[in-house]
């Protein structure tokens, strides 16, 4: 193909008069048009990230940014024909929201003048626990969205994270996680929703719908495998097969593209059998593209093309990795440019690569930005009017309702909760007078803000001892730290026993601190061998147990750890997993009963520190049994999670005892409050398929349902199960329906299930259940007759 001249604008490309600026055209018309009149040059502008914001100073926020942050050319060089996203203007470095964005409309409008077409840029920000800037709410985690089990509210609190993001420029929201855990030993668990591909891919979904709803494009990460690395190190090799990938990791991505329509995938940076998600065509196109339908982009992970030559060296240089990535289906460099600029247009001007590589990846390109309005002559980057809050009241108590929900009473043996009269409290731990102790590694003030002490961290975040101090009363509280969270401290040791003893009840406050690359105990990179609490904080804990006084142990953290220690000794241990901003105060209102604990557990909490991975969704030899000495049973089992309230389960019904290979039964039950106050359970139904072709869970999660009861009310809960809800990947790789008997169980865990029932699915031969079978439980809660 002979190539244009780089030239100025022009009348016809510029002023809104060439069918690509014609708003009653098709997208499809206006970008075919529109590529026609590019260069090579101008085509792959489109295709890179800028991040004007990165340094090579040492104290970047992504992996390897120090090291190719300083290759970069120039910013006028970089424009000059174009661009395709501008990377975390917000989230570099603290900016007031209006700086931020009168900052993004500057750039916006240098992108436009230095084009010949006055193409904008797509700006993307990172939104995992809200809009990642200086000033924004830092929400809850994905983990405890996962603990909440609702949907609704899920959806809600992605609303005003679009919202806020909207108000500035913002085009395109970095989240959700949709890795489902494998390895709690993991340091981005604390990303991820939980253990089981169906809750991960209902909340998964809720958010997009949200974050779409307000016009931002979502973009699912990571694709995939990333979470399965081995030994749960970051971007270690993962070792899985194919019927795990597409049974277990796959699903969730499926459910967010198909049902919520998410336009974006983020690949992920990990190798899986050798071949790495950047150039894995048969995942990337193969599956994505033909099987799924997907339409949107594919953005690379932060330098991912660069670590097919850098980390996984199945590239000469900079233009192999291109063509390589490019071929198995990645759209866009992230952040910045590298790879597909001059490198990429050197192997396609070498006949290393067909440009119609190019072209397919501009395609989807322009036709998002078309979506977005980019390509309109009347679209303009004028910043707000006005400063825009970015913390209103209405989101914050969205978080606080989020945070409450989330909050796990995992045990309450000595009935000592909810602390109506707790007179003299201690307050001990590491996490007790902590803000940072309360938000994630992808908050703003954990993930860029540390960086910057001359900054105040943009938002009031109350610690948990404020939070019990404003709730309890302020008369009758001593604290103590007891230790740091990390470093072998034990001389705080002493100080935290004697709080403890002439106290009547003591709140040991123990966990987590997020951090990057090593600088926090959970996080990006902040991986560990094993999943003891951290530092030296067992053997604080183990102090306070000694001195005789009713310990509530209260872990605060990113992923679960082990509490074997403290079974049957604490009077009661409550979870909750990185809170946000409105974290203390809902934690005082489950612990004093202003609110009833409601958050079940998306991860079970395991006994020992040893035996990893090991999640609920395994097959039976994975479990306890007599051909090994080592007991995997958790401590406290996924979907676990106590109340203040008691609940019944009685009258389980199935509408039918033989359903055909394509069919759909109800499955009904009666749930009822049998307490003495309002309490909200979650209702879940497990499946089990006993006998199959390949080796099957012993159980796993088919529909879940919040329920908020009054005491003594009852509610009829009935699930409508399609047969395409027990598929599985057989041994031709095949996804069926396999014809034969099928156990139903529903109760309050993954192992409390007093409901259990049988059907049948009648045939001879499996039936395939392709992309388009049903993917989803109904779920239906009526008045009990």
């Amino acid at each position: 193909m002979e190539e244009k001249a780089h030239h100025s604008g022009s009348p016809d490309d510029h002023g809104g008069t060439a069918p690509w600026r014609d708003k009653r055209l098709t997208a499809d018309v206006r970008v075919a048009d529109l590529i026609s009149r590019m260069t090579l040059d101008e085509k792959l502008a489109q295709l890179v990230g800028v991040w004007v914001g990165a340094t090579h100073d040492g104290r970047g926020v992504a992996p390897h940014q120090d090291d190719l942050a300083g290759e970069s050319p120039s910013w006028e060089e970089l424009i000059r024909d174009g661009l395709g996203q501008l990377t975390r203007v917000f989230g570099t470095r603290p900016v007031t929201p209006a700086a931020g964005a009168k900052a993004l409309a500057a750039s916006q409008r240098e992108v436009m003048a230095a084009n010949r077409f006055g193409i904008p840029a797509v700006a993307h920000e990172e939104c995992l626990a809200g809009f990642t800037t200086w000033g924004a709410t830092v929400f809850p985690v994905p983990l405890a969205w996962g603990a909440s089990f609702d949907t609704a509210l899920v959806r809600r609190m992605a609303e005003a994270i679009g919202q806020s993001m909207r108000a500035v420029g913002v085009h395109q929201g970095l989240a959700p996680v949709l890795d489902v855990v494998r390895d709690a030993r993991w340091g981005r668990v604390e990303e991820t929703i939980g253990e089981d591909p169906y809750l991960v891919g209902e909340i998964g979904s809720a958010y997009v719908s949200g974050l779409e709803s307000t016009g931002i494009i979502a973009t699912l990460k990571h694709f995939a495998g990333y979470s399965a690395s081995r030994a749960g190190r970051n971007l270690a090799p993962v070792s899985m097969g194919p019927r795990e990938l597409a049974d277990v990791i796959l699903p969730p991505f499926e459910t967010a593209l198909r049902e919520a329509g998410a336009r974006s995938v983020m690949h992920a940076y990990t190798d899986t059998d050798g071949v790495p998600a950047a150039a894995d065509e048969r995942l990337l196109t193969d599956v994505l593209r033909k099987e799924w339908g997907f339409e949107g982009t594919v953005v690379a992970d932060y330098f991912g093309v660069s670590f097919l030559e850098l980390l996984h060296r199945t590239a000469g240089g900079p233009g192999e990795a291109a063509v390589q990535a490019l071929t198995a289906g990645v759209d866009v460099e992230l952040p910045t440019a590298r790879c597909y600029g001059r490198p990429l247009a050197e192997q396609v001007r070498g006949g290393m690569a067909d440009e119609s590589l190019v072209d397919r990846a501009l395609t989807r390109v322009l036709r998002q930005k078309c979506e977005l309005g980019l390509l309109d002559p009347d679209w303009s980057a004028g910043p707000p009017v006005r400063e825009p809050d970015l913390d209103p009241p209405e989101h914050r108590e969205i978080a606080r309702q989020l945070a409450r929900e989330s909050v796990v009473l995992l045990a309450d043996d000595a009935g000592l909760l909810p602390l109506s009269t707790p007179g003299r409290v201690a307050v001990v731990g590491p996490l007790a007078d902590d803000a940072l102790g309360l938000q994630g590694c992808y908050s703003f003030p954990a993930h860029v803000g540390v960086r910057h002490p001359e900054w105040d961290m943009g938002v009031s975040v109350p610690s948990v001892l404020q939070g019990l101090r404003d709730g309890l009363g302020a008369a009758g509280i001593t604290y103590e730290e007891g230790c740091p969270v990390r470093e072998p401290d034990r001389s705080g040791f002493a100080g935290a026993a004697t709080a403890a003893r002439e106290a009547d009840v003591c709140l040991a406050v123990l966990g987590d601190r997020a951090g990057l690359f090593g600088r926090g105990t959970s996080g990006e990179g902040c991986d560990v061998p094993d999943l003891s609490l951290p530092g030296v904080q067992s053997e604080l804990l183990e102090e306070l147990l000694r001195t005789g006084t009713p310990v509530v142990l209260i872990v605060v953290s990113g992923r679960p750890y082990a509490l074997g220690t403290a079974a049957g000794r604490a009077a009661a241990i409550v979870q909750t997993f990185f809170p946000g901003e409105e974290g203390a105060a809902a934690l005082t209102d489950v612990l004093t009963g202003r609110a009833d604990p409601s958050g079940r557990l998306p991860v079970g909490v395991p006994r020992t520190p040893g035996g990893q991975p090991s999640t609920y969704l395994t097959a039976p030899l994975g479990r306890a049994s007599e051909v090994s000495a080592h007991d995997p049973t958790p401590l406290f089992p996924f979907g676990h999670g106590l109340s203040y309230t008691r609940f019944g389960y009685g009258e389980l019904t199935l509408s039918s005892e033989e359903v055909p290979a394509d069919g759909e039964l109800e499955i009904s039950c009666t749930v009822t409050n049998t307490g003495g106050r309002t309490g909200t359970e979650i209702v879940q139904l497990y499946l089990t398929d006993p006998v199959a072709q390949v080796v099957r869970p012993w159980r796993e999660l088919a529909g879940f349902a919040r329920l908020e009861l009054a005491a003594g009310e009852s509610r009829r809960v009935t699930f409508g199960l399609h047969t395409d809800r027990t598929a599985f990947t057989g041994r031709d790789g095949r996804r069926v329906v396999e014809p034969g008997l099928v156990e139903v169980r529903i109760g309050r865990s993954s192992t409390d299930t007093p409901l259990e029932g049988t059907f049948r699915i009648t045939g001879t031969e499996p039936r395939a259940a392709g992309h388009d079978r049903v993917l989803r439980t109904s779920v239906r809660v009526t008045k009990r007759p």
